[in-house]
């Protein structure tokens, strides 16, 4: 159940993740300027943000698992569309598309996650984004090379098989959900309890800035500081590789200091980083900036994910719904704002204005201590 449902997390990632090289290749072929594609990331936000309620409703109501057999092969296969799209306008409506799709899959595997924390009675959910991580960095870095080799539609068709295969292999090993309690009903609708809303904007502020170096680090490498073609991916590659290595001790650091002091450590990281990626002189210096922002990036979505799943009163479903919802719509919304910030005022403004967000978030720590409550404890030994 484990390995199943960190596979799929992999294989997000790594549609994720290939979509980051692509957007210097797209806005040239299209002859797109910074705020025109930031409007094309807009249309990949938008689609989120239409589909993912109705799914979250969808998930409380039927479980993780029905959803998941559905989107998970679909967004294996949800790259290309985006790539063979010949016009500005059929581009639009495939990362409209696209960000439905990708979306979907988050809140449901996100689910299904804290399903198999509540059956082992343990931790789990920040190695499965690790593995989302890993599952980027390979994208990502990948990706550079495979546009570089064969180009846009080869890279892709390249990533969808091999994300086709993986999802094949492992969607009958999925985990159950569980039934709900006896007092709850499950509901075509959500809460209207404040809790997961608050944990949705903290998981929005975390992942904003996450979403503007996904879609905008390359073009910020190669644009503002030279960097090449294959060069510039290493900005979201950076990200993705040491959040995957934070990722993968996660469960264990939150152990040791607690959810609280974990989220309020890991904002101060992630500014830092942010402000030494804006102000680099050389590409180099900003992948270093954005490597150490991620270190301080990786651990405070599961963290507000496991909360959500562990609110006292509502069924795991509706709390992690919510802010999977309200997260990853900054991750695929926001960011479509940089492009306008970067238009008149230079990328290296707008990543310093996004390390202000992980000031909210330090001041917003104490809204995750539900990730310490409901049983879930890491153990040796797997």
């Amino acid at each position: 159940m484990r390995v199943a449902v960190s596979i799929l997390f992999f294989v997000n990632g790594l549609i994720v993740g290939s979509w980051a090289p692509l957007v210097p290749e797209l806005a040239a072929r299209h002859d797109l300027s910074e705020a025109q594609m930031g409007l094309m990331i807009l249309a990949l936000g938008f689609g989120s943000l239409i589909i993912m309620p109705f799914s979250g409703a969808l998930i409380a109501r039927v479980g993780a698992l029905p959803v998941l057999r559905v989107v998970g092969p679909i967004c294996a296969l949800a790259i290309v569309p985006i790539v063979a799209a010949p016009s500005a306008v059929l581009l639009a409506i495939s990362l409209i598309v696209f960000g439905g799709i990708i979306g979907s899959t988050d809140i449901a595997m996100n689910a299904n996650a804290v399903v198999v924390e509540r059956r082992r009675k343990r931790a789990i959910m920040s190695s499965c984004h690790g593995f989302w991580s890993l599952g980027g960095l390979t994208g990502a870095v990948c990706g550079g090379f495979l546009i570089d080799w064969w180009g846009p539609m080869g890279q892709a068709l390249i990533i969808t098989t091999l994300a086709f295969l993986l999802v094949l292999a492992v969607i009958r090993y999925l985990a159950p959900d569980l039934p709900p309690a006896d007092d709850i009903k499950p509901r075509f609708r959500l809460t209207f309890a404040p809790m997961p809303y608050v944990l949705g904007l903290v998981a929005l502020f975390s992942m904003v800035p996450e979403g503007a170096i996904l879609d905008w680090g390359a073009l910020y490498l190669r644009q503002d500081l030279g960097a090449d073609v294959s060069y510039s991916g290493l900005a979201f590659g950076a990200v993705a590789a040491t959040m995957a290595l934070m990722r993968f001790v996660g469960d264990a650091v939150r152990q040791r200091f607690g959810s609280v002091a974990t989220v309020r450590y890991s904002a101060v990281i992630a500014a830092l980083g942010l402000v030494i990626a804006a102000l680099a002189a050389t590409p180099t210096m900003a992948i270093v900036g954005f490597a150490l922002s991620g270190i301080g990036i990786a651990n405070l979505v599961p963290v507000v994910f496991s909360a959500a799943g562990n609110l006292p009163g509502l069924p795991a479903g509706v709390g992690i719904s919510i802010a999977t919802c309200m997260g990853y719509s900054g991750i695929l919304l926001a960011p479509a704002l940089i492009g306008f910030v970067a238009e008149y005022n230079g990328f290296s403004a707008a990543f310093l204005g996004l390390a202000v967000l992980f000031v909210i978030v330090f001041l917003s720590a104490s809204t995750v201590s539900h990730a310490d409550i409901g049983g879930l404890e890491p153990a040796a030994g797997e």
